[in-house]
């Protein structure tokens, strides 16, 4: 599950000028063992672009079906001809918990976000990176005051004649935790693209103190996507 900044698709715009695709992740972490489904969607236009992602997990401890569902959208402005744009972001979602007879549920707070994005491509689209600095406005959340920013990077890279893809981000927010006040998630993800439609490869979620868990965490998936 993404989670938190939806961008690692940013740039699938690589492979094709726009894109849809679906992908089946096996959690093999620690104390995890489930399956996420996540579907994005990238679509550039003449004003900037549009990206958002779903995430469901399901089967999470003893929850029959989908035990989390998670949504971001984000739009980016172009600002004239230059490098920068506006960037316009939602996050949000709820879960689902259950332990024997026990139970319950509990919801993802919701996020806006609003700031300056820088991105570099290179001509060929085989390569490329983003850079976003965000005010960040947090529901719900421990802080005193839901005020907050978040620094992001996204990037990709096509090699072996495009059958391999290195793609990623990495956020750093703050946000009051039972283990501290900043908060750190990276998913880089390796694909071989056997053909237009189909790849299949790894994500490692990299975080420190996200998701109720203390500490630096690695959490590797194996993953298909299908991209329509």
């Amino acid at each position: 599950m993404k989670r938190v900044l939806l961008l690692s698709a940013l740039f699938v715009l690589a492979v094709s000028v726009q894109a849809q695709n679906i992908q089946t992740h096996y959690d093999f972490g620690k104390d995890r063992g489930y399956l996420t489904t996540t579907v994005e969607m990238f679509k550039p236009d003449k004003m900037g672009n549009t990206f958002f992602f779903i995430d469901f997990d399901y089967g999470v401890g003893d929850v029959e079906g989908v035990s989390l569902a998670y949504f971001e959208i984000a739009r980016c402005m172009k600002l004239g001809e230059s490098p920068f744009s506006w960037h316009g972001e939602y996050n949000g979602g709820f879960g689902q918990w259950k332990a024997g007879d026990a139970g319950g549920a509990y919801t993802i707070n919701n996020a806006w976000l609003t700031g300056i994005d820088y991105s570099w491509n290179a001509a060929d689209f085989s390569r490329g990176f983003s850079l976003k600095a965000l005010y960040k406005n947090i529901a719900n959340t421990m802080n005193e005051k839901p005020n907050s920013f978040q620094l992001t990077g996204v990037w990709y890279l096509n090699f072996a004649k495009g059958k391999m893809s290195f793609t990623g981000f990495a956020d750093l927010w703050k946000e009051k935790t039972p283990f501290g006040e900043f908060v750190f998630l990276s998913e880089p993800q390796l694909w071989y693209n056997a053909s237009e439609h189909f790849a299949f490869g790894s994500e490692v979620e990299l975080s420190s103190n996200f998701a109720g868990m203390e500490g630096f965490k690695i959490m590797p998936t194996l993953v298909v996507k299908w991209t329509f």
